[in-house]
């Protein structure tokens, strides 16, 4: 089983676990394991079409699997996959609208 890492952001959806171990073949296999262990994380992770939302990027090892074979890159047992959603907002200066 390769191991999946958790943001902050998405933990409640896997009981506040960091880490946990899915298996799978290939990076679609994990996150679909995950979302069958984990039901709450998928409307998080997935559109309700069942696209990966956009703004998660997912890593493999450190690196971007849209670099890779995206969702087909092959996963091995002592693999770690890595969920980071994008995020977006902020504060504005003081003063500034």
């Amino acid at each position: 089983m390769s191991t999946v890492r958790i943001p902050p952001v998405l933990r409640a959806a896997v009981g506040g676990q960091r880490e946990v171990s899915v298996p799978g073949a290939t990076v679609k296999e994990v996150l679909d394991g995950l979302c069958d262990a984990h039901p709450g994380i998928r409307q998080q992770l997935h559109t309700p079409e069942g696209e990966l939302h956009r703004f998660v990027n997912i890593y493999l090892n450190d690196e971007d699997v849209r670099l890779l074979e995206w969702l087909d890159t092959p996963v091995g047992e002592a693999d770690t996959v890595m969920i980071l959603p994008a995020m977006a907002g902020g504060s504005t200066e003081a003063g500034r609208p």
